[in-house]
């Protein structure tokens, strides 16, 4: 009868799921939406105290039966963020967000100090990217002084949620990796990239110790009477969103690829030893299994498409019947969905670019099909750069909110012409914090069986969601996806600086 739980705290929202493993089923699920700051500087942020309250309301919604049924959790949070805490263990401000290209410059001045990109790969297997948690440190120092003279803890948001459920400072290798601090072929901090970062300062006092994948803490009393937990309930170490999304879709193996269409969209594969590229063209992550997870992040995913639908007055729900009005191309209309700065391809001061107007395709529909269009596209530049390296799919596995979508869906299987297959589970980051919570409670009760194996045995697919490639609109893509990189190329130099 013992069932688990996973949490996610994304950036639009905080999703609870509730799982039965014997009889493979979530028996429970809530979310709560979140707020987020933005300014014109390219900041966002939020406010960590509104991610506890999501928590306790999404608890709230379930009985009281079920919550006392619940004998692990675990957290996936937002990558990238920067909690400050004092001595105390207070918050001094609010939290620095993965979409937060405020201390864009900062990334350069950390690279430039440990000797360029190059030797920041060297040193730690990525770049100091837009949004990575090092750069937020530098900006803090100078647009908040006070917060950085006070600073005694360093957290990322799946960190402080840890924090507050267990009343312990934690970290872990896969949530670790996107701070740019981590180097993922030893799983060690940089001090090179920490003293690049502040050179008068030991930022590693400031970091907490990092925890293996398999590791367990027990539920704070106070905690646990609040969300009406049982005292003897676990917290697992859980992870960052994207791996914990690749435990929930099954990408624990290799040669698995998934995908994930949420605020951001991201690909990410699974590998057995470290995935670095030289030039930095992806994210060279560790997984939260013991692994590693070569990964492609696009700021701009769901974020750009439901921007159109609002625009225009319509509903994201809606939209599949404005994709299906129009032909894969859009008429020839192209959008570079920079809205937010991007990461793949690295520019974090690009801005959105709708290119190819005419008189036949200036409608709603055209411009609503030119953003899915432009954030598949970023997505497969990114894949690109996978298949360059050697790496080879045979299926791609789809999550988050624009799974929801048939067309997009189907326009995924065509522009990357490879069968899509979506997990029942359709929340993948909570119910794969929940299948680890799951894994480490019966390790620590003497069950050895692989996590692989036990995701293989917990995660269906829905065949009813499943696309196959058209090959008529497989062909029809290749040239809008062309005239994509074009256009990319082009305004390249004008955001590169």
């Amino acid at each position: 009868m013992t069932l688990v739980a996973g949490i996610d705290a994304g950036t639009q929202s905080v999703k609870v799921v509730v799982y039965d493993p014997a009889a493979r089923l979530v028996v429970a699920s809530a979310s709560a939406p979140l707020e987020l700051i933005s300014g014109d500087d390219g900041s966002r942020e939020q406010h960590p105290s509104d991610w506890v309250a999501a928590v306790q309301a999404c608890f709230g919604r379930f009985d009281a039966e079920v919550r006392g049924r619940i004998a692990a959790l675990a957290v996936s949070g937002q990558q990238h963020g920067f909690v400050p805490l004092d001595a105390d263990g207070q918050v001094l401000a609010p939290a620095k967000l993965w979409n937060d290209t405020s201390s864009a410059a900062e990334c350069g001045q950390i690279m430039d100090a440990v000797g360029g990109a190059q030797r920041c790969i060297e040193l730690a297997g990525n770049p100091i990217l837009a949004g990575y948690t090092a750069p937020k440190l530098p900006w803090t120092r100078k647009h908040r002084p006070d917060v950085y003279a006070r600073l005694a803890t360093i957290l990322l948001p799946h960190d402080y949620l840890n924090f507050v459920l267990t009343g312990r400072t934690f970290c872990e290798y896969g949530d670790a990796s996107g701070t740019g601090w981590l180097d993922v072929r030893t799983r060690q901090w940089s001090k090179d990239l920490l003293r690049a970062t502040d050179p008068q300062r030991d930022l590693s006092a400031c970091l907490p110790p990092l925890a293996p994948p398999d590791a367990l803490f027990d539920v704070a009393p106070a905690i646990a009477a609040q969300l009406g937990l049982p005292a003897t309930a676990k917290v697992a170490v859980g992870g960052g969103d994207n791996m914990m999304a690749a435990i929930g879709t099954g990408c624990v193996a290799e040669g698995r690829l998934a995908m994930s269409l949420g605020t951001s969209g991201t690909l990410f594969a699974y590998s057995d030893t470290p995935v670095v590229d030289p030039q930095g063209a992806w994210a060279a992550f560790c997984s939260s299994t013991g692994g590693w997870l070569p990964l492609i992040c696009t700021m701009n995913c769901t974020a750009a498409t439901e921007q159109v639908a609002r625009l225009f007055g319509f509903s994201t729900r809606e939209g599949d019947a404005y994709i299906h009005a129009t032909p894969p191309g859009a008429d020839g209309l192209t959008l570079l969905p920079f809205l937010n700065g991007e990461r793949t391809p690295d520019l974090p001061h690009g801005k959105g670019v709708l290119a190819g107007l005419d008189p036949h395709n200036m409608s709603p529909a055209h411009v609503y099909r030119a953003a899915m269009e432009g954030a598949t596209y970023s997505l497969k530049y990114g894949y690109d750069a996978f298949v360059r390296a050697g790496l080879r799919f045979e299926r791609i596995v789809l999550t988050g909110g624009g799974a929801n979508s048939a067309a997009w869906r189907q326009m995924v299987a065509d522009v990357f012409d490879l069968p899509v297959d979506v997990p029942r589970q359709a929340e993948g980051a909570a119910f794969g914090a929940a299948l680890q919570a799951l894994w480490s409670l019966r390790r620590a009760q003497g069950d050895a069986t692989p996590l692989s194996q036990l995701v293989e045995h917990h995660i269906a697919t829905d065949p009813a969601l499943a696309a196959v490639p058209d090959p008529a609109r497989a062909t029809a893509y290749r040239a809008p996806y062309q005239r994509f990189l074009h256009h990319l190329d082009a305004v390249t130099p004008l955001y590169a600086g």
